[in-house]
């Protein structure tokens, strides 16, 4: 199993990448959810050109990626779930849930640390919610969140099966919930309770810095309950609220050149969960 993991896992997450791309897009064309002022034309080439660049860069510095540090790991019997001898199901089922408990704690923290707050603003500078919205990190958080990643999948001694199905979830969910995809209101509300909704997660890339701050999960909404970060609704609607942050609102800013340069431009605002802005920002809305 660990030779056909390690030699298939970018075959495996591309394939998926690809196929859940191709639902998403057509699905956004035939049933969208709100009316895009700036269409993809104009967003579609910085967004996917940082996804290209960020994989390329990942594959350079971190070439076995996040598989082949738990198989290393597995092989070494470092990790908690090692020492504790779980058995495989337990081992697999406790490695998905608290991979994705540690990727919305660290959602939260680049949220509340100012200076990691400049490499993550670039996801929600984004003019428009789209499922190419869910790819759009800058590639120094990227990086930064790999190295946090691989740290717990070696703390945990997560199974290799057990990340590689964590990866290509994270990856199909994020574009899930990212889709301007129009849900029926009954059928979200089923779903929102097992798994986050774009309803749900479009809530957090609102401009007010209250709903910015909350809905942090891709995977599963229970954390948000749980931590009380969660909130239903935005307080303009889905239809009518304004997307991305009060800074680098220039459509210009779209081009994947400037989306590079953001971290090193401009005040981090008011949006850091600890920040103390002299005025809000719902005072400087049109």
């Amino acid at each position: 199993m660990a030779p056909f993991l390690l030699a298939h896992e970018p075959a495996i997450r591309l394939g998926a990448f690809a196929g859940i791309f191709a639902v998403m897009a057509l699905w956004e064309t035939l049933a969208p959810r709100r009316r895009q002022a700036i269409g993809r034309w104009r967003r579609w080439p910085g967004n996917l050109g940082i996804v290209v660049l960020n994989s390329v860069l990942v594959r350079l510095l971190f070439p076995t990626a996040a598989v082949g540090v738990a198989l290393f790991a597995e092989t070494h019997g470092w990790g908690l779930l090692h020492v504790l001898k779980a058995p495989n199901w337990l081992a697999f089922g406790a490695s998905v849930l608290l991979l994705d408990l540690a990727i919305y704690l660290q959602h939260v923290l680049f949220h509340a640390v100012p200076g990691l707050w400049r490499l993550h603003r670039m996801h929600h500078t984004d003019l428009e919610f789209d499922l190419t919205t869910g790819a759009r990190f800058h590639p120094l958080e990227i990086l930064l969140s790999l190295g946090i990643k691989l740290g717990v999948i070696v703390a945990l001694g997560a199974p290799a099966t057990a990340v590689l199905v964590f990866e290509v979830l994270l990856n199909a969910t994020s574009m899930f919930n990212h889709g301007n995809v129009r849900l029926p209101v009954p059928l979200d509300r089923l779903l929102r309770r097992f798994l986050v909704t774009p309803d749900m997660h479009r809530v957090h890339h609102s401009w007010h810095p209250d709903e910015t701050n909350s809905n942090f999960g891709f995977n599963l909404p229970w954390w948000d309950r749980l931590f009380g970060t969660y909130r239903a609704q935005p307080r303009d609607g889905h239809l009518d609220m304004t997307l991305g942050i009060n800074q680098f609102r220039d459509p210009r800013e779209l081009r994947l050149d400037l989306m590079l340069w953001q971290p090193f431009r401009g005040s981090t605002e008011s949006y850091p969960i600890n920040a103390r802005p002299e005025r809000t920002d719902d005072a400087r809305m049109p």
